[in-house]
């Protein structure tokens, strides 16, 4: 196996963890998905560098500590926070700091020659995490859209994503032969009757990881500006007191799924499908407060991605 190149932020993580958080090497393989060995290696790479001394030397310590208070609030198993620059309105960098995250999260796990399928969603910060990844080469990854596609080619659609993330790791992409959105509920039937979307959903439904982003539901927002969804739908969202989506399934703040036709009319695995997965989900941006609580509120995440500012507002919610 070839060696790994591990990232400073990674092995400050992982010392953390070990010498603050008090976790044995075992509770530290199984909070963050990887191998024991790893690690143990990672640990001796942090005393190599100097990271450790009396406790962890890292310039991330301040959103560490800001990870643990999340991880504790939402009892997720992981949380890595995104320092923000000076402007704390530069979502732009937010979501780029985040994707970064992710992409480390990502070779973290996936690195190696073991079979790995991993779901994908779409969006700015997953298209900021296929952007940044580096040094992973598995020929043995599948990655899955777990959700329709949009008519126009993005860097954020859902094809673009899992095509990237196959691109540069060696892997594989399986796309969604679908829309994200259908008319109406029972043409979303006969979509996902096909035989095409279903051998698709069926791998999705089994991947043992799954990547997502949070999407905001209000005026000025991507999905409000994509051209999606009719008028008629549009109000329905806004109708419903509806405040954030997760890969097609529409939440309120409270994290229960919309009583809404729209619900019915996205080809996509539903959260209560993904019970057996390692879910992540990614967000950047203070104006993600809202859509972030509601799918963290739905009880289906194990793992937060986010940014500075983000991180306070979500501390600060009751």
């Amino acid at each position: 196996m070839k060696a790994v190149n591990f990232q400073n932020d990674d092995i400050a993580q992982v010392a953390w963890l070990y010498y603050v958080g008090n976790l044995s090497q075992q509770e530290v393989s199984d909070k963050l998905g990887i191998s024991r060995f790893k690690v143990i290696r990672m640990l001796a790479e942090a005393r190599e560098r100097g990271m450790v001394r009396v406790s962890v030397e890292h310039r991330t310590s301040k959103t560490l500590n800001l990870a643990d208070l999340l991880m504790k609030k939402f009892s997720l198993r992981e949380v890595q926070v995104a320092p923000v620059p000076v402007d704390p309105d530069d979502y732009n960098y937010a979501r780029s700091a985040v994707g970064i995250l992710a992409a480390s999260y990502l070779t973290r796990i996936a690195s190696g020659d073991q079979p790995f399928t991993i779901g994908v969603g779409w969006g700015r910060t997953l298209s900021a995490m296929a952007d940044n990844i580096a040094g992973l080469k598995n020929k043995n990854l599948t990655f899955v859209s777990i959700m329709g596609t949009i008519t126009h080619a993005t860097p954020t659609a859902p094809v673009d994503v899992c095509v990237r993330l196959a691109s540069q790791t060696g892997g594989r992409a399986m796309l969604m032969p679908a829309p994200f959105v259908a008319d109406d509920a029972i043409s979303c039937k006969v979509i996902m009757e096909q035989r095409l979307v279903s051998e698709t959903m069926e791998v999705a439904r089994s991947a043992s990881h799954a990547i997502l982003s949070v999407g905001e539901c209000r005026e000025g927002a991507i999905l409000f500006e994509s051209g999606l969804f009719s008028d008629e739908q549009l109000e329905e969202l806004l109708a419903n007191d509806v405040v954030g989506d997760c890969c097609g399934v529409f939440f309120k703040k409270d994290g229960s799924i919309a009583d809404i036709s729209l619900n019915q009319c996205t080809p996509c695995v539903k959260p209560y499908e993904m019970t057996g997965m390692d879910v992540s989900i990614t967000a950047g941006g203070a104006t993600k407060l809202l859509a972030t609580l509601a799918v963290l509120r739905a009880g289906f995440v194990d793992r937060l991605f986010v940014d500075e500012m983000l991180a306070h507002s979500l501390l600060r919610e009751d």
